[in-house]
């Protein structure tokens, strides 16, 4: 853990530098932004891990794969939230996890512009700035908060009926997005996340501190994420049957 924190410090050092000024984007081939933030971000990240880990892998946003027969592997958002970051609003941050195999160990999402960091490592709990932090007791949807996120997705693919079923299910709907509902859901401050239209980096991280803050992190269908996930249901465990039942129907 000491070396993930290291990371995303010195990554927070470049962000917030041109968060401070006007940053251009281009286009990806996927039509999502990109800045020198995020590419500078993602180097100085590779660049702190392989001080302490020359031999470990890399899955980059930015830059692919990096010695992909390696036994660990970090996976790196390095500003999850760019569109936020442009527009000056404060709800972006990076995202670092570590696999061994294929089984995510450790997940850290930092927001700089928050001053909020909340990890963990499998077996050891989840912590927002070094404070415990565990999912809310929410049993029933009727009494419980969901934010969602990618809403076109299940429009396109047919499925906004479910969104609209969660909708008048839940007592409280937000679309606070990226990945600050993952700070929230591991804090217990919101119960149910429901996103799609992900890339594996985008989940890796906040699948860890999820869990180990006592919740569930599944894809749609209820399986286990896999780095080719792109719609994912996330809640307090208690609520996850019901949600994925929605999901299903």
């Amino acid at each position: 853990m000491p070396v993930a924190l290291e990371a995303v410090t010195e990554a927070e050092r470049i962000i917030m530098h041109y968060y401070a000024d006007e940053v251009r984007a281009t286009l990806k081939a996927d039509l999502s932004p990109v800045t020198i933030a995020d590419t500078e971000a993602e180097q100085s990240i590779i660049k702190t891990v392989e001080k302490y880990f020359p031999g470990h892998g890399f899955i980059g946003e930015e830059f692919g794969n990096k010695r992909e027969a390696a036994e660990y592997h970090w996976v790196i958002d390095p500003i999850d939230g760019t569109k936020n970051f442009l527009r000056k609003i404060p709800l972006f941050g990076t995202l670092l996890a570590l696999m061994r195999g294929k089984d995510l160990i450790m997940g850290v999402s930092h927001m700089p512009a928050l001053k909020e960091t909340v990890y963990a490592e499998r077996g050891q709990g989840a912590y927002s700035n070094a404070q415990p932090i565990k999912v809310s007791s929410v049993a029933k949807l009727e009494e419980a908060s969901v934010s969602f996120g990618g809403i076109k997705y299940f429009h396109k693919t047919g499925r906004f009926s479910q969104v609209a079923a969660l909708v008048e299910a839940t007592a409280r709907q937000r679309a606070f997005g990226d990945l600050w509902q993952y700070h929230l859901l591991a804090q217990g401050k919101i119960d149910v996340v429901v996103e799609a239209r992900l890339k594996f980096w985008d989940i890796a991280a906040p699948s860890v501190i999820v869990e180990e803050a006592g919740g569930m992190f599944t894809d749609i269908n209820g399986q286990p994420i896999n780095e080719d996930t792109t719609a994912i249901i996330a809640t307090n465990g208690k609520l996850h049957d019901s949600v994925v039942n929605l999901f299903k129907g």
